[in-house]
Order: structure tokens, then C-alpha cells, then sequence
């Protein structure tokens, strides 16, 4: 017995499971292997890859929460491998790129929501609740913790972790660490780099690049001719400068800059790099 309503012109690959209750419109593409799971509801404009687990509650290519749209023809692209847990949310794009775009191997969590013309790259972990506004970029091998909530338009560099709880409004450069409130930087992602096989002097690199740019007091004009000079022909230099010659909303200011920006206008020494949140 069918206990679940799918559109007949929806385009379902090899070895896809429905599960009960599910609804799935005209317009829709699901790649062979995916799982649905039950009361999933997958609107038109959805392109989902291989492979993927999509958990009960979720709703994929819902129109956008944004006054300016009209109706206009947009999508949701979802890349192979992904598992989206529970009551997940994502939106299709609007007119201003006409996509929402999900790559690869990616986890969300429950409860995640990723707005509309959103770029998530691959290899990413969004932990329960993370919320993402329209129109953000966020790099390969991204990890956001639990309840970050990111202001739309902003970038998120690769390699990046943040902190359970994070407010960010300010775009995040590649291969750090960021916490506290305001958005700050807390050290490179010395870890995950480990982890994913980058070499030694790879990380001492960017270590070093980061110390021009966040701890020596250096403004970010500087800063920037400094890694230029000294940083500027390696991959890691390459990636940085790439980053915040594109940043839209201005780059995450360093600990001790915000430190100093406390309530009580007290400096306060600046923690080693490697300190953990």
C-alpha cells in the first residue's frame, strides 16, 4: 500500500526509498540510492544527488523567506553523499542567482536551516540549529557548532571551525578558528589541518600568516602587503589573499583587538594562538 503522494512527472533515480508520508512535487529529481525518510516533503525545483539520507521532518526547495520574491523559477542543488537529519529546512534561490547550492559528503544536523543562494561547499558539518541567512558562502571542510547563526551575505572560509553558539556577522578567513561575541579569532584550526593531511610547514605557514594578520597589530591593509611579501607564492598565502581580496562584509577582527573593546576599555594580554574556546 502507497502512504505516500509523489508528483508521476517527478524523476526518481535506481534504489530510491520513499518512506510513508512523504510528498514529493513535479520538478523534482532524486539520485539513485537516496533514502527518504518519513513526512519528508520535497518541493519543486529540488535536485538531489546519490546516495543521500535525507531524515523525517525535512523540507528541501521551499520557497524562499524573502519579501523580494515574485514567484520567479529557482532551485535547490544538492550534491551526492549528503545526510540531512531532522527537520532540516532548505530554501530554493531567488532571482539574485537562482540557486541554492549544497555540495558534497556534507552532515546537517537536525534542525539546520539554510536560506536562500547559499553556496555550502563539500565535506561540511553543521551542528544541530545552525541557522545560515541568504545569500552566504561557507568553504570546504567547514565545522559550525551547535546554534551558530550567520549574517546573510557573508563569506566562511575552508577549513574553518566555530564555536556552539556563534554570532556571525562578519565573513571568516580560511583555515581559523572563531568564538566568542563579537566574532573574533581564536587561533588556526591546527587540527582539523592535521587530520585532513596537510604538512607541517603547510601549517606553520598559515600560522605565521595569521599572526601578521590578527596578532602583531598590524592593520589589515598592512598585513596584507606583509603576507603578500612574504607568504604571497605559497598555497596558503595564495588561498588568504584570494579571501579577503573577496570579502563583502569586512573580515572578523582578533582577540586582543577585541579585547581591548571591552566594557571597561581595559587591554588585556593576548592568549597564545593555540588556546583552546
Amino acid at each position: 500500500m502507497v502512504l505516500y503522494d509523489l508528483h508521476p512527472d517527478a524523476k526518481i533515480g535506481k534504489n530510491v526509498t520513499i518512506s510513508n508520508f512523504c510528498t514529493i512535487e513535479n520538478d523534482v529529481v532524486i539520485g539513485d540510492g537516496t533514502w527518504i525518510g518519513p513526512n519528508v516533503t520535497i518541493f519543486a525545483g529540488a535536485r538531489i544527488g546519490k546516495n543521500c539520507k535525507i531524515f523525517p521532518g525535512s523540507v528541501i526547495a521551499a520557497i524562499p523567506q524573502d519579501l523580494k520574491f515574485s514567484g520567479e523559477y529557482t532551485t535547490v542543488e544538492i550534491g551526492d553523499n549528503n545526510v540531512i537529519r531532522e527537520c532540516c529546512t532548505i530554501n530554493r534561490g531567488t532571482s539574485a542567482s537562482g540557486k541554492t547550492v549544497i555540495g558534497n559528503n556534507n552532515l546537517l544536523m537536525a534542525y539546520v536551516h539554510v536560506a536562500h543562494d547559499c553556496v555550502v561547499g563539500n565535506n561540511c558539518v553543521f551542528a544541530n540549529n545552525t541557522t545560515l541567512a541568504g545569500h552566504i558562502l561557507v568553504g570546504d571542510w567547514t565545522v559550525l557548532g551547535g546554534k551558530t547563526a550567520i549574517l546573510q551575505f557573508v563569506h566562511i572560509g575552508q577549513h574553518v571551525i566555530t564555536s556552539g553558539g556563534s554570532l556571525v556577522d562578519k565573513d571568516i578567513p580560511p583555515f581559523v578558528k572563531a568564538a566568542r561575541y563579537p566574532i573574533s579569532y581564536a587561533g588556526i584550526n591546527s587540527l582539523g589541518l592535521h587530520r585532513r593531511g596537510f604538512s607541517q610547514q603547510s601549517i606553520e605557514n598559515i600560522q605565521c600568516i595569521y599572526r601578521l594578520l590578527y596578532q602583531k597589530g598590524y592593520s589589515i591593509r598592512h598585513a596584507v602587503e606583509l603576507i603578500k611579501e612574504q607568504y604571497g607564492n605559497t598555497d596558503e598565502g595564495k588561498v588568504v589573499l584570494s579571501f579577503i581580496g573577496q570579502s563583502t562584509t569586512g573580515l572578523m577582527k582578533g582577540y586582543a583587538f577585541m579585547n581591548r573593546q571591552g566594557a571597561a576599555g581595559k587591554s588585556t594580554s593576548e592568549p597564545e594562538e593555540e588556546k583552546p574556546f
